[in-house]
């Protein structure tokens, strides 16, 4: 049987800062159709890293291969075309637009992308982001109004309407509460049925109820991975980072 390629691989990755390498020489594999976690302490590397596959970033050396390919010389915006969506740590919205205005110029760039732009396709495509992350009803409401938590839930939306074959989500919980907490595990477990889901996230108990396989960096490199039983039995990962508090 041949062997499935995987949706994401980095070979040799590394990102240096000055004398700093923020990501040092990772090789990283990401199948097809699984939520992944990406954990760590503070200063670990986990954001540079999914900046680096994002395409916001260039390497210092080694590459960045999305479904077969290699994309490490193609600029973000063309890592979006190819199906990547990457919602940021620090809130990335148009705030003096409409909720639904700032998640239709989402759908305008994918419908251009494949020929179907219409005003009907624009509007469903914008309403049904909205409707997956729980915002349909604040769709005319003006962006910079929502409460932190909705802001949050906005960018997740925005990168549902470009529809991605892989969504990155970079600290996605941050500023939620209990409850909504407890719909976003269901909307990254519904948005798994159509794409990959690759999170950074500091909320360990989340972590372990929501990611199928985790990824553990320390000082630019993986430490560890594994299922969430394995990573919490870990000694080096309890060391380094489990039981101590981490930021992204």
């Amino acid at each position: 049987m041949a062997a499935v390629t995987p949706l994401l691989e980095t070979r040799g990755l590394s990102c240096s800062f000055g004398g700093l390498r923020a990501v040092d020489r990772v090789d990283f594999t990401l199948p097809a159709g699984e939520i992944r976690a990406i954990i760590g302490p503070n200063g670990a590397g986990k954001t540079t890293f999914v900046s680096l596959v994002s395409g916001r970033i260039a390497p210092s050396s080694g590459s960045v291969v999305f479904e077969g390919e290699d994309i490490t010389g193609l600029p973000a915006h063309r890592r979006v075309r190819k199906g990547i969506a990457y919602t940021f740590q620090i809130t990335s919205i148009f705030p003096k637009l409409a909720v639904f205005d700032n998640v239709a110029l989402s759908v305008q760039r994918a419908l251009l992308h494949e020929g179907r732009l219409t005003a009907a396709n624009l509007r469903q495509g914008a309403m049904d982001a909205l409707e997956r992350t729980g915002l349909a009803e604040r769709a005319r409401e003006i962006s910079g109004n929502l409460a932190y938590g909705h802001q949050r839930l906005l960018e997740v939306a925005m990168g549902l309407a470009l529809k991605p074959r892989l969504l990155i989500l970079d600290e996605p919980t941050q500023g939620l509460s209990d409850g909504e907490i407890e719909n976003f595990v269901m909307l990254v477990r519904r948005i798994a049925e159509d794409a990959t889901v690759l999170l950074i996230e500091h909320n360990m108990p989340l972590v372990m109820e929501l990611a199928q396989r985790i990824t553990v960096f320390d000082r630019g490199r993986i430490l560890a991975e594994g299922t969430p039983a394995e990573i919490r039995d870990d000694r080096a990962v309890q060391d380094a980072y489990l039981g101590a508090s981490a930021d992204a």
